[in-house]
């Protein structure tokens, strides 16, 4: 049994260690709204595009789409673009999305393809090196500015292109985490390039002539639209952080209220067993006199 010492010793660090998750909740409460504000703003712009692009690309087909829309004709080597965050402490996030770029990778290999990652942020790097170290083609690392912004998605965005036109892969995958509340996370997997043909757009009867034509436009656009892909996954990623951060902490501070409970019970009644043990030697003492 742990002495009335050691109790309060641990009593104490209990504390010590509650006073931090509360600081980190409120830190990460404070810049959640920020980042979730980012996020939502950016959502209706990627989906504007994506209609624009709807437009462009249905009168765009055989050899003149550009390689970003039409692909280079193979579907063996596939990329997975993992964005992990840089900073622990907020959950199961990271273990989540480690767990759907593995399951996809089992799926693409169980088909016969051959599969490589891009890493993106730190903590997700050893669990994947774990199992695939030998496949691990690239890394990005974001944990040198504060709030990763669209300078670092168009510079993913310029490796990968490059790495496309290169044949170093064939087809690449986006997984990252959609904000959905401080409480979900969701992990997506989608298919980043080459771009997925978006959906018709809705026939509004109007004739739209583009000035230059519509290969000209695909091939300014299409770069911009992987980018625009990486740029949001960033912001997701960020507020997806400080969601789960703020939740996490939340929990290990209630945990820990908790645990100081149970301690302090147990240092009390510690403390009451031992008076009692002198009373009863005391009064012991005395009758033998």
């Amino acid at each position: 049994m742990a002495s009335l010492k050691e109790l309060k010793g641990r009593i104490n660090s209990v504390k010590s260690t509650q006073k931090i998750t509360k600081a980190k909740q409120m830190v990460a409460a404070a810049k959640l709204r920020k980042a979730q504000s980012a996020a939502e703003a950016a959502r209706p712009y990627a989906e504007r595009l994506a209609e624009v692009m709807a437009s462009l690309a249905a009168k765009v087909s055989g050899d003149d789409a550009p390689k970003l829309l039409a692909g280079n004709g193979n579907d063996q080597k596939h990329l997975l673009v993992v964005v992990n965050t840089d900073k622990g402490l907020c959950g199961g996030l990271n273990a989540n999305l480690v767990k759907a770029a593995k399951a996809k990778a089992r799926e693409l290999m169980a088909a016969g393809k051959t599969v490589e990652f891009y890493l993106v942020g730190k903590k997700g790097r050893a669990p994947i090196k774990r199992d695939y170290e030998k496949q691990i083609a690239a890394q990005f690392d974001t944990s040198n500015v504060r709030t990763p912004g669209f300078e670092e998605a168009e510079a993913i965005s310029a490796e990968l292109i490059e790495m496309f036109e290169s044949a170093k892969f064939d087809v690449a995958h986006l997984v990252y985490p959609i904000f959905q509340s401080a409480l979900a996370q969701d992990p997506t997997v989608q298919q980043l390039i080459p771009v997925p043909a978006p959906a018709s757009a809705a026939d509004t009867g109007a004739v739209v002539e583009y000035e230059p034509g519509e290969e000209e436009i695909l091939a300014e656009l299409l770069p911009r639209y992987v980018k625009t892909q990486l740029f949001g996954a960033l912001l997701e990623r960020e507020a997806s952080e400080q969601g789960a951060s703020m939740t996490a902490m939340d929990n290990a501070t209630r945990n820990a209220g908790d645990l100081i409970s149970k301690l302090t019970i147990q240092y009390n009644r510690s403390r009451q067993a031992a008076i009692t043990t002198e009373l009863v030697e005391i009064i012991a003492g005395a009758e033998a006199l």
